[in-house]
């Protein structure tokens, strides 16, 4: 396991410097719970004890932070974090311990100026491989078979010349294989899958042959954990599960396996302004809200550019203790407005709209189970301007 560089020591304590001098009051914040971070890494690690966990921190760390994620993640014993693109490796490559995994394409134009010291990177094609190997350097590379996700990846059919392609340059080395699984979350049918698994297995064993012993081999996201039972598979990557979010319906099989994962990230907004309406007054764009009664409103200092989805107007809600306040009105770029309801909320007061607590009705899960919204999209949509905090 390697340790934090110097550089990122220094660049993690000036940043707990400046959080304990820093006296702005944000209006919208994300926090971060450490603790459920930490016992979700150990879940997946319980339940599979023989294996890897990889952590997945692409998309802003699934709109979590990703500085703050991998920081949190030092304190885990995972070999690998796993980004998309190597924008995101540079963020963090000094504020972790661990060696970090590209998974996105690379421009073989690009190799020359990527850090091969600290990176790991998915090699899609014989192209780009050729492209690392004349660096004549030493390269950890994965593998990406395409077993049926018709993405990316190499095709059954190229292996034998990719393989060829890496023995032709000894300073590559096969670090790892991985696939990505298409209809791991399939509620009754898991044929697709075990058709992945089985074309995967016979791709491995054809690199075994050839000579190469991989030391990671992937298949398995979080969902796919559950479910695949490959011959070589020894590593899991774990997306949405990392965060707490269970990415099988209740009517899979497999549903209760994962449900003790835990919620990470709750986003709080502070009211802005509070109006009173009189019956008849209507609220935001085309007045698509129009107040039955006297009532008081208030303006909270988010809207869809900072993440909450417009199709929540007039449907969604936050909540203040165990008081729902409905949105009303459109939700705007940066602002939505709640009904206050019979609280004596003032301005300045803080609501929560997003919690880390599963079992509210505001958790994200629950949000997406009820106005058929995505939870990963909810999540990765939260803007990187919203302050994040770690607790």
């Amino acid at each position: 396991m390697q340790r934090m560089s110097l550089r990122g020591h220094l660049q993690q304590a000036i940043s707990q410097w400046r959080r304990k001098r820093r006296r702005y009051r944000s209006l919208n914040l994300i926090t971060l719970n450490k603790a459920h971070v930490l016992h979700n890494v150990q879940l997946v690690q319980r339940q599979h004890p023989d294996m890897e966990v990889i952590p997945v921190l692409k998309a802003n760390a699934y709109g979590h932070g990703l500085r703050e994620m991998a920081r949190i993640l030092n304190e885990a014993d995972c070999p690998l974090l796993a980004v998309d693109g190597y924008f995101e490796a540079g963020r963090i490559r000094f504020a972790s311990r661990h060696r970090l995994l590209v998974l996105g394409y690379i421009l073989p134009e690009n190799v020359a100026v990527l850090d091969t010291k600290r990176c790991s990177f998915v090699v899609q094609d014989i192209d780009v491989l050729a492209a690392f190997g004349a660096l004549n350097r030493p390269v950890k590379i994965h593998l990406e078979l395409n077993t049926g996700m018709n993405r990316l990846g190499i095709a059954p059919g190229e292996l034998q010349e990719y393989l060829a392609t890496l023995k032709h340059y000894p300073s590559l080395e096969l670090e790892g294989v991985m696939t990505h699984l298409a209809d791991a979350d399939n509620e009754r049918d898991d044929t697709y899958t075990r058709r992945q698994v089985q074309t995967f297995d016979d791709c491995v064993r054809a690199v075994v042959q050839a000579g190469f012993r991989p030391k990671y081999v992937h298949i398995a996201q979080t969902a796919g954990s559950t479910k695949v039972q490959s011959k070589y598979g020894n590593a899991v990557r774990l997306g949405i599960g990392l965060y707490g979010i269970n990415p099988l319906g209740k009517q899979d099989a497999q549903h209760e396996v994962l449900s003790d994962l835990r919620p990470v990230l709750r986003l709080t907004s502070t009211v802005v302004k509070v109006i009173d309406l009189k019956k008849g007054d209507a609220v935001s764009y085309n007045g698509t809200f129009t107040a039955p009664r006297t009532m008081r409103i208030g303006v909270l200092p988010l809207g869809y550019y900072e993440g909450i989805p417009r199709q929540l107007s007039n449907k969604g809600f936050v909540m203040y203790g165990d008081a729902r306040l409905p949105i009303v009105g459109k939700v705007c770029m940066n602002h939505t407005m709640v009904d206050l309801g019979e609280t004596s909320l003032r301005v300045g007061d803080v609501v929560s709209v997003f919690t880390d607590d599963a079992t509210r009705p505001n958790a994200i899960s629950q949000i997406g189970d009820r106005y058929g919204l995505f939870p990963y999209e909810l999540l990765v949509k939260l803007s990187s301007s919203i302050r994040r905090m770690i607790v």
